[in-house]
């Protein structure tokens, strides 16, 4: 796809552009905590490690604080320090430590390999275990570090610096290399990475610097030329989850042609499975700008099915590409074709209630976003469901729970304090019908969210398992969400050719499985998921999973009450025995593993089939006393940290009547 564009979307980027020049990667946003998190993630990619510096330094600043209390600290914490505890020692590649000690000052630093002669620009960060200020000059400019301090200070290769009135010399920044080029060729799209001494990136001309969540830099396309030093490189290409990996080690001399391509290790289309990543941001600040031949590039090079880029706000009234979607809103983007459909979504937001999903949407909404600002948490996110459903999406919610949460916990634990973006209305939503499905892989707590999802499912509850990356192309380093798009996918088993109407059609029918990468099917007596099956008490039932990834290590067959099946792969089949209502669904899961950009490792878990005793629906009592009691904490979330006049407070109250009606309806 070429560079050209609607004007308005161009007059979009270019303001894009202005706010990361003016601002940095914050691009002017409301410094709450996660737009703290921003700032920090060109060098802290594990956002657990932030947080928990942020903690411990919020909690050392104020002793016996509250969590609203140790929230509101947050923004006011010295981000240089919080990077620094975060980091551990760390040192990176775009990030030298100049170790300010009582025995003096040294320099530790990853030597990136340079090409030409002009000055190599990087980050110094200055970090002190003295007791004392100490004083730094770099050319020309003074900073005192304060005692045990840390400062962040941007540096070349040429700099002159100076610790203490003592010069320190920094030319282990950079080693000079012979320069030579490669030329890259697969025969059609794909992720490549080039790789050099210490872990070094070479990338094309005008390609983003990205890294993925292993930190590994990668680019896309097909017959692409670099400069490269001429020296042992390690090239690699793969092409989403759909392949394995091809590498080679070489030392180029002059122009050298690499011709590498990935194996397949299955075709999801030509079984009529189509894989789509349902929450992928073009443009959410970031350290560098997004544009829509760059989402054509990923989207082809990872083969990714669908796409859905959706636009929404930061933490003010802004929202990110609003202009591409009311310019495409309803379309198909230019670069998609019969296997490849990308479409401008929504992501509707509220930090305190939930973040939803929107793709197949025919305009744009009225309203994207509650809460931020200090405004209003209101109206409930029902009402976006309502108004999103009623322009054609369909819906669920995003990167839903974000802390631990075992088979067993009771609700409490799902809700937690602070608004962190968890999709805490789920349960209400869930019960009256207004959303479709629960990105059960997200960039979060999968294993949390997968416990939400059965307890739901057992409740009553028809909601697909779905997947969305929260991938994000104007950040080039942001650990899981600067990895390609698609590193997380729902598959849906698609009726004729492939559309954004019969994708759609796909989720609501649950007709669907989430993975990180392995594939997984589910025969339930010859049903597959988003299906029902109508039995008699005392009916047996021969259930199959099946699994095809090289990082699988377990599969689980789960039926309402529990595991009723568990093995290795490539395949477990069990018989269960029909008593009462209930859903049967499987898993598969691994350690963290390559394939995998998510830190626990590999994971996948199907939509369940629906098993129906004379035509009643599941509603296991165990569960939906969990949601009665969640709605309980939930309530009392709303009273005590929403921001809501007493009529406000009235209509959230109203719609968790309704969702305890239709509970309490499913009682004994």
């Amino acid at each position: 796809m070429c560079e050209d564009h609607p004007p308005e979307v161009e007059r979009a980027l270019e303001e894009y552009r202005r706010l990361l020049c003016e601002h940095g990667p914050a691009w002017g946003e409301d410094p709450i905590g996660y737009v703290r998190q921003i700032e920090s993630s060109a060098y802290v990619l594990d956002e657990h490690a932030f947080w928990a510096a942020c903690l411990q330094h919020a909690v050392e600043r104020h002793p016996g604080a509250t969590d609203e209390e140790i929230e509101n600290a947050v923004p006011l914490l010295d981000l240089h320090e919080v990077i620094r505890d975060a980091l551990a020692g760390q040192v990176l590649d775009n990030l030298a430590a100049l170790r300010l000690t009582p025995e003096g000052a040294v320099l530790e630093a990853r030597t990136q390999a340079v090409l030409g002669d002009g000055p190599f620009h990087t980050t110094l960060l200055a970090d002190s275990t003295r007791d004392e200020p100490v004083t730094l000059d770099l050319d020309g400019t003074r900073y005192e570090i304060p005692p045990r301090g840390a400062r962040l200070l941007p540096v070349t290769s040429r700099s002159r610096l100076r610790a203490a009135g003592r010069p320190v010399d920094l030319g282990a920044l950079t080693r000079a290399a012979t320069p030579a080029r490669l030329r890259l060729r697969a025969g059609f799209p794909c992720r490549w990475s080039v790789t050099g001494e210490n872990g070094q990136g070479w990338y094309p001309d005008g390609a983003p610097h990205r890294i993925d969540a292993h930190r590994t830099p990668y680019f896309h396309g097909d017959d692409l030329l670099l400069d490269v030093p001429a020296e042992p490189l390690t090239v690699r290409v793969t092409r989403g989850m759909e392949y394995g990996t091809a590498s080679r080690t070489l030392a180029p001399s002059g122009d050298t042609l690499v011709e590498l391509a990935p194996p397949r290790l299955y075709d999801a289309a030509a079984r009529g499975w189509y894989g789509g990543d349902m929450h992928v941001h073009m443009n959410w600040t970031g350290d560098s700008v997004g544009t829509p031949a760059q989402a054509a590039a990923v989207q082809h090079g990872e083969d990714l099915h669908v796409l859905n880029l959706v636009a929404g706000n930061v933490a003010s009234e802004r929202v990110y590409d609003r202009e591409a979607l009311e310019h495409w809103a309803g379309a198909d983007l230019p670069w998609s074709d019969a296997t490849h459909l990308a479409r401008l979504g929504v992501e509707y937001r509220n930090d305190l209630l939930g973040h939803l999903y929107a793709f197949g949407v025919q305009a744009p909404p009225g309203r994207y976003h509650t809460g931020f600002l200090g405004t209003a948490d209101w109206p409930p996110n029902a009402a976006g469901c309502a108004e999103l459903r009623g322009l054609g999406a369909v819906t669920g919610y995003s990167h839903p729970f974000h802390l631990p949460l075992g088979e067993d916990d009771p609700p409490s634990g799902a809700l937690a304090s602070g608004r962190n973006c968890s999709a805490r209305e789920i349960v209400a939503d869930a019960a009256l019908g207004l959303v479709d499905s629960l990105d059960v892989l997200n960039h979060s707590a999968v294993h949390a969210t997968a416990v939400v999802y059965r307890r739901l499912l057992g409740a009553g509850a028809v909601l697909a398992a779905t997947a969305g990356t929260d991938s994000m192309l104007s950040f080039q380093r942001r650990g899981n969400q600067s990895s390609p798009p698609g590193w997380e996918r729902v598959y849906a088993r698609v009726e004729g050719p492939l559309s954004a109407a019969s994708f759609a059609d796909a989720i609501r029918r649950g007709r669907t499985f989430a993975t990180t990468g392995p594939w997984l099917e589910l025969d339930v007596g010859g049903r597959a998921p988003g299906d029902a099956l109508d039995a008699a008490p005392g009916t047996r039932v021969t259930v199959t999973a099946r699994t095809i990834g090289p990082e699988v290590t377990r599969l689980e067959i789960r039926t309402a009450d529990g595991i009723a099946a568990e093995g290795p792969p490539p395949e477990l089949t069990a018989e269960i025995t029909v008593t009462e209502p209930t859903y049967v669904v499987a898993t598969a899961s691994g350690p963290p593993c390559d394939r995998s950009m998510h830190r626990s490792g590999a994971y996948a878990h199907t939509s369940p089939v629906h098993v129906h005793v004379h035509g009643r629906h599941v509603a296991r009592e165990d569960d939906v006393r969990w949601c009665l009691e969640y709605l309980d904490g939930l309530e009392d979330m709303l009273r005590r940290r929403a921001r809501l006049t007493p009529a406000q407070l009235g209509d959230h109250l109203a719609l968790l009547g309704e969702a305890r009606a239709v509970y309490r309806s499913r009682l004994p």
